[in-house]
């Protein structure tokens, strides 16, 4: 039975991925074979889901990948027939060529392909899935998928590309696409794939995942376009206008490339454009669709993009950007998350549902715990006059990108590096070597309860909170309470991080500073937003949303409530 104690009543990570579980499982079509449905719309009454052409690679891959992460979060069990049912299905997509191909619908009538945006997914899932288990027969699924994604490049003497979103069995559908170059956006199909083959490498030594990744940069960054000089987005339509996703996922994966061959031109080439990023998006984590027609409509996906370049590009050194990314966990992340559901309308039968199609049954209770689909910076349901106007609310995609997102933050709270351990967001986390208790945004206090002999031991402090008032005391059974101030210079490393050398077993640590209330103008593709604040939570935004306002209803008191409870802690964590 696990012991408790009191701990903050504030943002849990791994609580919010037992959350998610709930959705990834009740997304499963019970009437088509487990198949999940894609997207939802959720201000129509009755609301509904709906299936699409992403139901196959895509949406399986990332609903294995996220069951994964969030049973490795959460330590929960529910769902696991529907988990089976996924895999099972996953793994019957696969032809003898080693790609994974489209299934036909009975309501639609697409053709079945390979298409180059599901693959990775598929080879995400893959990773994740032989990360958990170590199994011999996940790995020869996937050394087959990337021998097949590697076969079917087509190859330059520098570059690697697609020449085509979709493969079919009998082969590309056009040589003549091949001979004049002919290739599609190349960061959606070429530049995402690095971020997964590149785990895919670390954990096997599959030389033709790396050389995938070596030659896909390469196009990126030297003969793509799809990054203008200055680091902004391309925004032609042929390279989708700019969309973020995509865009920001590619970002992602050459910082990762970058830090794993060493190549610091690389990394400072993804900053550049990073930053020409961030002055597209607020402050709390909303990012546009892209720069025409999707402007307004926010992806979870891009949002997580976002978070996890961050991550590594503050890992490479620009620190600055832990407190960056903490505010997009904190904020649009979380808001993100759909836990109240009673404005959601939903029909008590299934007389209005069409079979392998459309469902308007029980959607409330299936969807609780999945993530945006397209939302507005102040509202979960975008709705807005421009643009496309009202689309889908939820998409499953962003179900998938939004557990990731969380197990980002969570496995990043904390970090060892050479017998170091650094403290970068301030979450409640728990470790092997220490917990975190996380008072804000109530109280501007952080408890380490530190459980192993550390030899160093740092704590990033918000930029707001300064130095001069930031305090902390250490105390340890039997031993006198040592106090000290952050107005001692020899303290900080990193610009922001609060070096407390030593730390023992059993030592309690409480860091205190000053809490910040500030008020931020927003701006998002030409729309305004009044945004209020208590150190990195945004507790109030206006004009207010009109759907089911984001922002509205956060509660700040004077002291952190507290609970009953404790953390997650696991000897073997993974690391992506």
């Amino acid at each position: 039975m696990m012991k408790t104690r009191q701990i903050p009543d504030t943002l849990m990570l791994e609580e919010r991925a037992g959350h998610a579980l709930n959705a990834i499982m009740g997304m499963a079509d019970e009437d088509f074979n487990g198949i999940p449905f894609f997207a939802a719309n959720l201000m129509t009454d009755p609301a509904n889901l709906t299936h699409g052409d992403w139901d196959y690679g895509s949406s399986h891959g990332r609903m294995i990948d996220g069951f994964i992460l969030a049973r490795h979060m959460s330590g929960e069990t529910i769902g696991t027939e529907q988990e089976a049912q996924y895999r099972a299905n996953f793994l019957s997509f696969f032809h003898e060529d080693g790609l994974s191909y489209r299934q036909m619908n009975p309501n639609r009538s697409w053709e079945p392909n390979a298409n180059l945006i599901d693959q990775r997914a598929v080879i995400l899932s893959l990773t994740t899935w032989f990360m958990e288990t170590g199994d011999p027969k996940v790995k020869e699924v996937a050394d087959k998928h990337v021998a097949a994604l590697k076969r079917i490049a087509i190859k330059e003497r520098d570059v690697w590309y697609y020449p085509a979103s979709e493969y079919k069995e009998e082969g590309w559908p056009s040589k003549n696409a091949m001979l004049l170059r002919l290739a599609p956006d190349p960061a959606a199909f070429c530049g995402r794939l690095v971020m997964p083959l590149l785990k895919y490498h670390e954990l096997t030594g599959n030389q033709d995942a790396f050389e995938l990744c070596q030659y896909f940069t390469a196009l990126i960054v030297q003969r793509s376009g799809v990054f203008n000089e200055d680091g902004s987005f391309n925004d032609a339509l042929a390279y989708r206008s700019g969309h973020f996703h995509t865009r920001l996922g590619t970002l992602d994966a050459i910082a990762r490339f970058g830090v794993f061959t060493g190549d610091a031109a690389l990394i400072s080439w993804v900053n550049k454009s990073y930053e020409w990023a961030l002055t597209k998006c607020t402050a709390f984590g909303w990012t546009p669709g892209d720069l025409k027609e999707q402007a307004y409509e926010h992806e979870t996906c891009s949002l997580v993009d976002l978070i996890a370049t961050g991550i590594t590009l503050a890992k490479s050194g620009y620190t600055k950007y832990w407190g960056t990314v903490e505010r997009f966990i904190r904020n649009h992340l979380t808001e993100s998350q759909l836990l109240e559901m009673d404005w959601v309308k939903e029909a008590d039968d299934r007389s209005g549902d069409v079979p392998g199609w459309l469902t308007h049954h029980n959607i409330a209770q299936r969807t609780r715990g999945a993530f945006a689909g397209y939302s507005a910076p102040n509202d979960f349901c975008c709705d807005v006059s421009h643009g496309r106007g009202h689309t889908n609310d939820l998409q499953i995609c962003c179900l998938g990108s939004g557990t990731r997102g969380l197990f980002m933050g969570w496995s990043n709270t904390i970090t060892e590096k050479n017998g170091a351990i650094s403290v970068n967001f301030l979450l409640n986390r728990g470790s092997v070597w220490l917990d975190v208790d996380s008072y804000l945004p109530h109280e501007g206090k952080v408890v380490l309860h530190i459980h192993r002999d550390l030899p160093r031991l740092q704590i990033r402090i918000p930029e707001w909170a300064g130095y001069a008032k930031v305090s902390y005391v250490r105390e340890r059974e039997g031993s006198e309470a040592v106090s000290g101030r952050g107005s001692d210079s020899s303290m900080w490393v990193n610009e922001h991080f609060l070096t407390l050398g030593a730390a023992q077993a059993g030592e309690t640590i409480t860091v205190t500073f000053p809490l910040s209330s500030r008020t931020t103008i927003e701006n998002a593709i030409g729309q305004t937003f009044e945004t209020h604040w208590r150190g990195d939570d945004v507790v109030n935004i206006s004009p207010k949303g009109t759907q089911h306002p984001f922002y509205s209803g956060r509660k700040v008191y004077d002291e952190a409530p507290l609970k009953e409870g404790d953390y997650r802690r696991l000897e073997r964590e993974f690391v992506w």
